[in-house]
């Protein structure tokens, strides 16, 4: 195979390995609605939780982040590569990414992507992973918004990218990543800049 079709060719796999929604299987799996039937809408995670199931939220979660390491992985493994040497693995996660987010197979309603982008990390490098955590944790305990913490993460985490390896192929991959995902948090700012977003621990109006 031709190496730009064998690129092409991974991309697409790991966008279709992308597209499969763990909530929406979870929920299937389970008996639960549809989770894009309520709450927020969004096929995640914390809006699965909404359903009040918690084995479904942590499958959901685990499933998510799971599917953007494994589309790494297996790109480095078909390669020989490590995920940092070349542009394919960080392209794979790209792709992975976009498939949670626009998935080919419910639609193109997809969630947010901040599993699946965690994945991607600890994957490519789970130094990177941790920069990114970290940088979530320290948003979410003196803010206790989830959405916020997820906005500064993801905008911190190309610069963790290239504090911690310079100019690498992985930097443009997560810094596509990250303005993907503030812009499907694009309501959630909408709501943080009107005093409106929910806190965690905080009791519905």
């Amino acid at each position: 195979m031709r190496p730009e079709l064998e690129v092409a060719a991974i991309a697409l796999a790991a966008y279709g390995l992308g597209s499969v929604s763990f909530a929406i299987v979870a929920s299937r799996l389970l008996g639960l609605p549809d989770p894009r039937s309520y709450g927020s809408r969004n096929p995640g995670a914390t809006n699965v939780l909404r359903s009040g199931n918690r084995l479904a939220a942590a499958l959901t979660l685990a499933g998510d982040a799971l599917k953007g390491a494994v589309a790494v992985w297996l790109a480095a493994l078909w390669t020989g590569a490590p995920p940092l040497a070349d542009f394919v693995a960080p392209l794979a996660g790209v792709a992975a990414f976009l498939g949670h987010v626009y998935p080919l197979w419910h639609g193109f309603r997809g969630g947010k992507g901040v599993a699946t982008a965690a994945g991607v990390l600890l994957a490519l490098d789970p130094w990177l992973a941790l920069g990114a955590l970290a940088t979530f944790a320290i948003v979410l305990a003196f803010l206790r918004m989830v959405s916020a913490a997820s906005i500064v993460a993801a905008l911190f985490a190309p610069a963790w990218a290239f504090w911690l390896f310079g100019v690498r192929p992985l930097v443009p991959a997560v810094a596509a990543m990250a303005l993907v995902l503030v812009w499907r948090h694009r309501e959630n700012i909408g709501r943080i800049l009107r005093g409106e977003e929910r806190r965690l621990g905080a009791g519905r109006s």
